[in-house]
């Protein structure tokens, strides 16, 4: 079931990157959403390693 606090964002991928993607999730045993999601959260990781840890404002 959804979490309805979570943010939902839709992309346009062309043919073959989607196809590339998927391809690679089935393989890492991930749905495409999963993978999506296990690739930004790499990218942010990296990105704090190098720069800090993001604070966000709270709410």
């Amino acid at each position: 079931m959804r979490n309805k606090q979570n943010k939902h964002f839709g992309i346009e991928v062309d043919p073959a990157l989607h196809g590339k993607l998927k391809y690679i999730a089935k393989y890492e045993d991930r749905s495409i959403n999963g993978q999506i999601l296990y690739l930004v959260r790499q990218c942010i990781q990296e990105f704090e390693e190098k720069n800090g840890k993001i604070e966000l404002p709270e709410k």
